[in-house]
């Protein structure tokens, strides 16, 4: 088995099979992952595969293959969507944090000693990350067990081995506990105490009080599923007895089926109650998919009665007759043509031009302004203004 000789050899090897490690991640719980799907998705590059299996990041069994164990479980626990309790990681840092106070105590050399802390300080970092998120994996397990499993024997003895390994994090959480506030160690924070090192304390109580009202609440949830599961059980067990009875034809004369049935009054026994709406014959006449519904109902019961559209009566001579409406529209063309062959400004030749209309003052704004807009290039726009009912204008001239 080859190995990485650095990290970037590493993260360039997964950048680049980023497309296959993704699928094969993604489809982690399948129980096959053919050979010749994953050539595709390194573009049919054998090499590039072989290279994986050759630094074991992805193992081969036969045609299929899948990730191995050391990168799913690297993926699983960044991405949280780790599904396995490991409660041994909170019980290693536990043994690591009493050996580096050993040791410390017992180091002269303050650098050898700084080194004993750092790595105290380290895991108890990690035992705060580690017992959240084993509590938060803890909770999703028990509702995919509760959920998603169809075997009630199967589903129960994982609650149980569940809440096992609830109580095994509830302990260590205790010893946890223990042992930051001193209680054992008290030589120790009394000596390494340090700004740092009390930060860390402090967060990490504050992790384990939250583990611990979340391990009560787990436990209340396994306690309702098994209940749950309890009765659940017990029902289908009458059920398969009643079915077995029913099948030898001897339901009514070793049960007292008959005599339940009759004294039971629940809604469900009742027969569903019927309100027949008579639709009304305006809306009848007056909706267009009213024939189809007549012609469903009436398919329905069969009925001979065959229906006809009424007759619409006859159009109305106002209705065809031919009405005009005239518009008068302004032609700009002939507007600057006029006015080029003037010699008066433009918004007083405007005003006073026969548009065959009478113009109104607006009206005669809008034309200057589209005048200028368009004709832009034939006109001379001079620098003094003039003024109309408190509009102010350029003075513009014919060039």
């Amino acid at each position: 088995m080859k190995t990485f000789s650095s990290i970037q050899q590493l993260l360039a090897t997964l950048s680049r099979e980023q497309k296959l490690l993704s699928e094969l991640f993604e489809k982690r719980k399948l129980l096959s992952f053919n050979y010749d799907y994953a050539l595709e998705l390194v573009d049919f590059d054998a090499d590039k595969i072989t290279s994986l299996i050759d630094h074991a990041v992805v193992r081969q069994n036969g045609n299929n293959l899948e990730l191995d164990d050391l990168f799913l479980q690297f993926f699983e626990q960044v991405m949280e969507v780790n599904e396995e309790i490991n409660v041994s990681y909170i019980n290693e840092h536990i043994l690591n944090i009493k050996q580096n106070i050993v040791y410390y105590l017992q180091e002269n050399n303050e650098s050898r000693k700084y080194g004993y802390l750092r790595q105290i300080k380290h895991a108890m970092r990690k035992i705060g990350v580690i017992a959240l998120r084993n509590v938060v994996d803890l909770n999703r397990n028990i509702d995919n067990t509760f959920k998603n499993e169809p075997n009630y024997k199967v589903k129960k003895t994982k609650l149980e081995h569940l809440d096992e390994k609830r109580n095994t994090i509830y302990v260590l959480i205790n010893q946890t506990d223990h042992l930051v506030s001193g209680e054992e160690e008290m030589t120790f924070f009394k000596v390494a105490s340090d700004e740092e090192l009390n930060r860390i304390i402090i967060l990490l109580k504050l992790q384990l009080n939250e583990c611990r009202h979340n391990l009560i609440d787990i436990q209340k949830q396994i306690i309702e599923y098994l209940n749950r599961i309890k009765h659940q059980s017990g029902v289908i067990e009458k059920l398969r007895q009643l079915k077995y009875l029913k099948d030898q034809f001897e339901l009514r004369s070793k049960t007292d089926i008959r005599e339940l049935l009759e004294n039971n009054t629940a809604v469900i026994f009742e027969p569903n109650p019927v309100y027949p709406l008579s639709v009304s014959l305006d809306q009848l006449q007056t909706q267009e998919d009213a024939r189809e519904v007549i012609q469903k109902v009436a398919k329905r019961i069969k009925t001979n009665v065959k229906s006809s559209m009424p007759l619409l009566g006859g159009i109305s001579d106002e209705y065809l007759e031919t009405q005009i409406q005239e518009e008068i529209q302004i032609n700009l063309d002939e507007v600057k043509n006029g006015f080029l062959a003037g010699g008066n400004d433009l918004f007083n030749f405007i005003c006073n031009y026969d548009f065959g209309k009478e113009a109104t003052f607006d009206e005669c704004v809008t034309i200057y302004c589209q005048m200028i807009s368009q004709f832009d290039v034939l006109f001379k726009i001079t620098d003094s203004y003039n003024r109309k009912d408190d509009v102010e204008f350029a003075m513009v001239y014919p060039k």
